[in-house]
């Protein structure tokens, strides 16, 4: 498998996908409201969930827990999708979207860009495959996985045709101790598959973002977004609001932007103090070839 990443790979810095999850109230303008904050943050995509309560959990619990079922408040309607995902792409974002039953898989394909996959449905080979057969790429979440579980889901979606492939090291707790983020094994994943890897967050810390991009190199950072603190997932602690998020993205591609060439060499921005340097004959500034005509301005 290509060690590139053409879906996020061709531009310099980090790309930030926007994880509305069940955040959006049902609501179409609460949704597209995601989009717009999300561009206006600096992100590069949008996601969301498709899911429906009956084939996300088993009958047992269901029958026995009001609150999973309350979560069938939490459905995205089919019917957003299309305007979704023309209006992320209005806004020159890539739009994705998570499917969790196998019906959704091809629900989507019209729509996104790529597909996600969530951490819970990692072993689940059937929806793996479903998704690599579309022949669009692909964000596989690692949370809670062993690298011998994470091997077998590449080796699935490989043979189903997958060719782009980017996995995310995630911890899945909501939200993650920084202390227990681990992002040294997003060197370890990298190593063992040769496959791109980026970072599914929930610390909503900073720092553990910093250090995710510039020491272990990951390239895609995925981030749950809430708009006001009102969605249905802000008081668990894992989400980000627009203007923590955009304080991020502006600093960590602002430090990308200061790489250069390598070439030690004087920059543009430098060029006019160089005269201004100590002559090396007395020690003054500027060179002496400057002193004789020098004017004010």
């Amino acid at each position: 498998m290509s060690n590139t990443a053409p879906l996020f790979g061709q531009n310099k810095g980090v790309a930030f996908i926007a994880e509305v999850s069940s955040n959006h109230h049902r609501d179409l303008d609460r949704c597209l409201s995601f989009i717009d904050e999300a561009h206006k943050s600096g992100c590069r995509s949008v996601k969301f969930q498709l899911f429906r309560i009956d084939e996300l959990f088993a009958p047992e619990i269901l029958k026995q827990s009001p609150t999973h079922r309350a979560r069938k408040d939490w459905e995205l309607p089919v019917e957003f999708l299309p305007k979704l995902s023309k209006h992320t792409h209005a806004k020159g974002m890539l739009f994705s979207c998570t499917p969790f039953y196998l019906d959704a898989v091809k629900e989507l394909e019209p729509f996104v860009d790529f597909y996600k996959i969530a951490s819970y449905e990692l072993m689940w080979d059937e929806l793996l495959s479903a998704c690599a057969k579309t022949g669009k790429p692909i964000m596989l979440s690692t949370g809670m996985a062993t690298m011998d579980e994470i091997n077998h889901a590449v080796e699935i979606l490989k043979q189903a045709g997958c060719e782009d492939l980017t996995l995310l090291h995630c911890v899945s707790s909501y939200p993650s101790p920084p202390e227990h983020m681990n992002l040294s094994a997003i060197e370890t994943i990298r190593n063992n598959t040769g496959v791109m890897v980026g970072l599914s967050d929930h610390s909503v810390q900073p720092g553990v973002i910093y250090r995710a991009t510039h020491k272990f190199g990951a390239h895609v950072v995925e981030f749950h977004l809430d708009l006001d603190g009102d969605g249905e997932e802000y008081a668990a602690g894992h989400c980000w609001l627009p203007h923590q998020i955009k304080d991020v993205i502006n600093t960590l591609n602002t430090g990308f932007e200061a790489d250069g060439t390598g070439i030690k060499e004087p920059t543009p921005s430098e060029l006019p103090d160089r005269d201004w340097r100590a002559d090396p004959s007395d020690g003054l500034r500027p060179l002496k070839k400057m002193r004789k005509n020098w004017k004010p301005e």
